[in-house]
């Protein structure tokens, strides 16, 4: 059953090499000032982490900035508090094709969307949120540092020590973009 698994996996991988090739992306961050709306891929299989997310929702609110987050959540139910929220949408096992692609409109739209910045919280490296994060139209891309990391899809990695708390991630997230002043704009091509 594993190896069935890792076939459909790697074709999946197949898959979105390929659609990374043709896709282009012009990077841009100025300053953190200049956020207008920030995105965040999250592994939504850990509920107390809700609550941590739901804080970085509303001190951005406070900032006038919009934030969407797109989970995954790998379980039958979704529990009571991913429900009826405007910054949350969850996908699940159901919105992801025999190769782990996902294929509901909400993940559509979300890799459209031109986030000013996105966030990857998505330290189990789940696949449907990485084809999400790497073929993702955001302007500026960060997520923590990895030593094996070929081509990387983000433009600021973080080096944390681990185990990752996500609200002290977030944190050192918008600290290392307020120090950030740029301006400059780099067109990525994926080939």
């Amino acid at each position: 059953m594993e190896l069935f698994k890792n076939i459909r996996l790697k074709i999946g991988n197949a898959i979105l090499t390929k659609k990374m090739a043709r896709t282009k992306r012009n990077v841009y961050y100025s300053s953190f000032s200049m956020v207008k709306s920030i995105g965040i891929v999250w592994d939504a299989s850990n509920p107390n982490e809700f609550s941590c997310l739901a804080r970085f929702c509303q001190k951005m609110y406070e900032r006038n900035i919009e934030v969407k987050i797109l989970g995954y959540f790998n379980g039958k139910k979704l529990p009571d508090q991913y429900t009826s929220n405007i910054f949350l949408t969850c996908i699940s096992k159901k919105e992801i094709n025999f190769f782990y692609l996902p294929v509901s409109s909400e993940a559509n739209s979300f890799i459209n969307n031109r986030f000013d910045i996105l966030v990857d919280i998505n330290f189990r490296k789940l696949f449907p949120l990485k084809y999400i994060l790497s073929l993702s139209n955001a302007a500026f891309k960060v997520g923590l540092f990895e030593h094996k990391t070929i081509d990387s899809p983000f433009d600021l990695m973080m080096e944390i020590k681990k185990p990752v708390e996500v609200e002290n991630y977030l944190i050192q997230v918008i600290e290392y973009l307020e120090m950030i002043n740029s301006g400059t704009v780099k067109t990525v091509n994926n080939n």
